[in-house]
């Protein structure tokens, strides 16, 4: 039984689906992406260190020709960000075990929902964007035109690893709260995070 979701959130311009890395992405759907190479559809992920000097070329010539410059959240916008995360919380009774917010992406611990861990993830951003358009910090808010929303700050789909067991939503949590401090940063802390007690034993669970 899927206990819960360990879900990436890449922002707009991270980890392209024709990344020498590796992708999860079937097909390079941005034409101008398409000359620096087909997806590269793959499980295995590779650092930034393991890529030859050829592989760090194509990837940074690909970020460049992106038609918006690749999203990096400031400290302030991942406070708005995570506003967003606590609101939809709130309202949709979802549990989160486990966020870090970093610039170029975001991860998630969540428990299993009566709505879909995709649609969960919709809601999750859809607020948070409204919270950066409210507080004017929009990461892409120079690039809007005269009347119009600026263009999508996040990645259009997200990576998701599905929970079958105590373990693996521990382990997903570890994940997840160390992230930030392997990224040089600050461990993070939110007030919408719920502690993990563990999968109560026997009959139909919910978490919410």
């Amino acid at each position: 039984m899927i206990h819960g979701y360990h879900v990436i959130l890449p922002a707009y311009g991270f980890w392209l689906p024709n990344d020498p890395r590796g992708s999860w992405s079937d097909m390079v759907r941005k034409w101008e992406l398409v000359r620096f190479g087909t997806t590269t559809r793959s499980r295995e992920r590779r650092s930034l260190e393991e890529l030859s000097p050829e592989e760090l070329f194509q990837r940074d010539a690909a970020r460049k020709s992106l038609a918006y410059p690749p999203v990096a959240l400031t400290g302030r916008q991942a406070l708005v960000v995570a506003r967003g995360f606590a609101a939809k919380a709130a309202k949709s009774r979802y549990t989160i075990w486990a966020c870090s917010i970093l610039p170029e992406h975001t991860h998630l611990v969540i428990a299993r929902h009566t709505y879909k861990v995709e649609q969960i993830v919709n809601l999750l951003k859809g607020f948070a964007t409204s919270e950066l358009l409210k507080e004017n910090s929009h990461p892409l808010a120079a690039h809007a035109s005269s009347g119009n929303r600026p263009p999508r700050m996040w990645a259009e789909h997200e990576w998701k690893v599905y929970l079958d067991s105590e373990e693996a939503i521990e382990d997903a949590i570890r994940y997840v709260d160390d992230n930030p401090v392997k990224e040089g940063k600050p461990s993070q802390r939110w007030s919408f995070v719920t502690a993990f007690a563990g999968i109560p034993k026997g009959g139909w669970t919910t978490y919410h």
